[in-house]
């Protein structure tokens, strides 16, 4: 008997015999795919770049720490303010932000994005590591009214945040690459903890880890000054190595592509912003929630002066608050996250922020209650910030992707600069609370406003 086609390509009904077993709990659980951080946490490639940012973001944070230590140590006159030299330091690291943030995203579009991972990283380690020379080398010479040594310390600041302008896209544009769409928002969790993270140990123990550093040194028989610059520049160099494992899976050969045309590339960058409103939305959300802490960096320090029991000079205690909340925040939309839409994730960010603004307004002199509702401010703005950045990530072509992260650092680092001007003002003249109040008001109407476009004109589902 001859078999047709037909009857070879039907499947064999299932049948109840002694040989079928059922499928077990387990073998339908299997079929389920997984959530949460433990695939992310799997996936050695992620491991790899996860790795590297943490040695990456832990030197960029501490970098200005050291930079502080050194002109204390070196520069600063006993009766004379360090605030000028540290604003001299703070303008360097800032302008390339500004100047280049955006063109850098159009060469990381045309450059292998690993090698820009690793040789900025590597360069940065460099410039640190030799900065005990610089400074030895231009000890006792000036250059108009200013140390010689201080100025070239300008200059290798201006050189390392540069590199990052690179670093930063390159890095944001390897995630999507390595991680499956689906577990994007978990990775972007990570990502963001690990942000918050250096931003607390950086900031809050940079000190004290730099003297350690410096006292371990000593007792080995470096010297007692080269500990410092070996942390930072270690931290850079670390990364960099770690790098070198990572496979990013790049397709096409980036080296072959045309050299860019920087101001086409940019305005073709602005025009598919123009035309996907959802990546663009997401963008704008992002640079109202950073806005909002760099004005809360700047009120922390009135709230400390204003909290009994605290000074003005240990404000970092209150900015540490929201870096563990926005660490707690992320972790729970790592975990938990994909049962909600980003959109509306951030819908509840925003409403959550909103509130624990009008509470920090009312209860702005009580010292845990301060810290608890900042810690609160925190954990739902990672809810905004977090979700914000997968849909960015997810829905930018890789061709765009450069271009993309580098208008997003670009405008992040101009909208910043803003709040950081205009808080300390408006506190003067409206007081504490009213300050407070609005930037409560401002970001509940952003909220309320984009989760609505994004009702109104959604075609799916994030």
């Amino acid at each position: 008997m001859q078999l047709s086609d037909s009857d070879l390509t039907k499947k064999p009904k299932q049948q109840n015999s002694p040989n079928t077993k059922p499928l077990s709990a387990a073998s339908l659980a299997d079929k389920e795919p997984e959530r949460g951080l433990l695939p992310v946490l799997k996936n050695r490639k992620f491991l790899i770049l996860w790795g590297g940012q943490v040695f990456s973001q832990l030197a960029d944070k501490v970098y200005l720490v050291l930079m502080i230590a050194i002109i204390a140590n070196q520069f600063q006159a006993a009766d004379q303010t360090i605030s000028g030299w540290v604003s001299a330091i703070m303008i360097a690291f800032t302008i390339p932000a500004v100047l280049f943030g955006a063109g850098a995203g159009v060469y990381v579009d045309r450059w292998p994005k690993k090698a820009v991972l690793v040789v900025t990283n590597i360069v940065r380690g460099g410039l640190v590591l030799i900065l005990p020379i610089i400074l030895l080398l231009s000890n006792n010479f000036n250059l108009g009214n200013l140390p010689l040594g201080f100025c070239l310390m300008l200059f290798l600041t201006f050189l390392v945040s540069t590199l990052t302008q690179f670093f930063a896209p390159a890095e944001q544009a390897v995630i999507p690459l390595i991680v499956e769409k689906r577990h994007l928002l978990s990775a972007n969790s990570l990502y963001t903890t690990t942000m918050m993270a250096s931003v607390i140990i950086g900031f809050a123990m940079g000190d004290p880890l730099l003297e350690l550093a410096d006292s371990l040194v000593a007792k080995i028989g470096f010297g007692e000054a080269l500990g410092k610059e070996l942390v930072v520049g270690g931290s850079y160099a670390i990364a960099g190595l770690l790098l070198i494992l990572l496979k990013t899976g790049e397709q096409k050969n980036l080296s072959d592509k045309e050299q860019p045309h920087i101001l086409a590339d940019l305005v073709d960058g602005l025009g598919y912003l123009k035309n996907n409103h959802r990546v663009r939305n997401a963008i704008i959300q992002q640079i109202i929630l950073f806005s909002i802490f760099a004005a809360l960096a700047v009120l922390a320090v009135r709230l400390a002066e204003i909290i009994p029991g605290m000074e003005a000079e240990e404000f970092g205690l209150l900015l540490a608050a929201a870096g563990v909340g926005m660490g707690i925040g992320a972790g729970i939309v790592g975990q938990l996250g994909h049962w909600l839409s980003h959109f509306q994730l951030s819908l509840i960010g925003s409403v959550g922020m909103a509130v624990s603004l009008v509470g920090l307004s009312i209860f702005n002199q009580e010292f845990w209650v301060a810290m608890g509702l900042i810690g609160i401010l925190g954990m739902f703005g990672a809810l905004v910030g977090v979700p914000m950045q997968t849909t960015v990530q997810a829905e930018t072509p890789e061709e765009m992707r450069g271009k993309v992260f580098g208008l997003q650092n670009n405008a992040v680092n101009i909208a910043l600069s803003l709040p950081l001007a205009l808080a300390g003002v408006m506190e003067t003249f409206l007081g504490l609370p009213k300050v407070l109040l609005g930037l409560a008001g401002m970001v509940i109407i952003a909220g309320i406003f984009f989760s609505t476009v994004h009702s109104s004109t959604n075609q799916g589902q994030d």
